[in-house]
């Protein structure tokens, strides 16, 4: 379909060329957020200029999914708006990632009903899961940077026996201490 299938995969010229493909596709990833809720503002936050999501060459948020190769599903999803999810995700071209950012889209969190999705996963292949109510900034440049070092030594998505993609369902450890809560606070004179 594309030029992995031009190239032989023997010789040096071509190996050094396929590193070069993959250089460009990591260094080029074009998220498209579909974000509902707290998770939304925390992938704004992302973007700004403290966290810095271009240093990782993801700082064009594309909204048509035609010229975006990454979905970050922030926040909870309704059964209404998964329909939707799901034809974002068809419309989205190969190689494609998905990021499932949050308790909600990971897991329904909170909202144990029948109107919201208890896990995306059920319906489109996930290759990251970004942990925490709302997750911190730096978790989902964690996942950013995860799927940057897959695309580095797997060249694509993987596939499946059937032919389908298979998702990678990468789960990223929090990297933060949790404090004491809440926090001590004192008034007056110590």
């Amino acid at each position: 379909m594309g030029i992995e299938e031009a190239l032989s995969t023997d010789g040096f010229f071509t190996s050094r060329l396929q590193s070069l493909i993959n250089w460009g596709r990591r260094s080029s990833l074009w998220p498209m957020p579909f974000a509902t809720a707290c998770c939304g503002i925390e992938v704004m936050a992302t973007a700004s200029s403290r966290y810095d999501l271009a240093r990782f060459g993801a700082e064009v948020m594309r909204f048509s999914p035609r010229q975006s190769d990454v979905l970050v599903v922030a926040g909870r999803v309704t059964t209404k708006m998964m329909p939707v999810v799901q034809r974002v995700y068809a419309q989205i071209t190969e190689p494609k990632w998905v990021v499932s950012m949050g308790a909600c889209a990971s897991t329904g969190g909170v909202f144990d009903t029948y109107a919201v999705i208890q896990g995306i996963d059920q319906f489109i292949p996930v290759d990251v899961y970004v942990p925490g109510c709302p997750p911190r900034p730096e978790m989902l440049l964690e996942g950013v940077m995860a799927i940057q070092k897959i695309i580095d030594q797997d060249r694509l998505p993987p596939k499946g026996p059937n032919g389908k993609r298979r998702p990678l369902q990468i789960a990223l450890e929090p990297t933060h201490e949790v404090g004491e809560q809440p926090a001590r606070i004192t008034v007056g004179l110590t």
